[in-house]
């Protein structure tokens, strides 16, 4: 297939002004960041922007996720004196 071009006209201030900061985000160009939305949005299976914890996941062995767990389980108890 070959490359197309695409021109959009009249677009809104505010998607304007959203695609902008959507580009900034994410540190590319606006026209890298329309075709990802665009494929993303059209189910094209354009890989998720990687936000830099992706070489992270599941980067933890059973035993570090275990100590994890027990380490910050305290972090789920409840003061019902707070609550009140």
């Amino acid at each position: 297939m070959t490359a197309r071009h695409l021109t959009v006209r009249d677009i809104p201030k505010a998607l304007a002004q959203a695609l902008e900061r959507e580009r900034r985000r994410r540190g590319v160009s606006l026209n890298q960041t329309v075709k990802d939305l665009l494929a993303r949005a059209l189910g094209l299976g354009a890989a998720p922007f990687d936000n830099g914890l992706r070489d992270l996941a599941g980067t933890w062995s059973a035993e570090e996720l275990a100590q994890f767990e027990r380490d910050t389980a305290f972090l789920s108890d409840v003061d019902d004196e707070l609550w009140r």
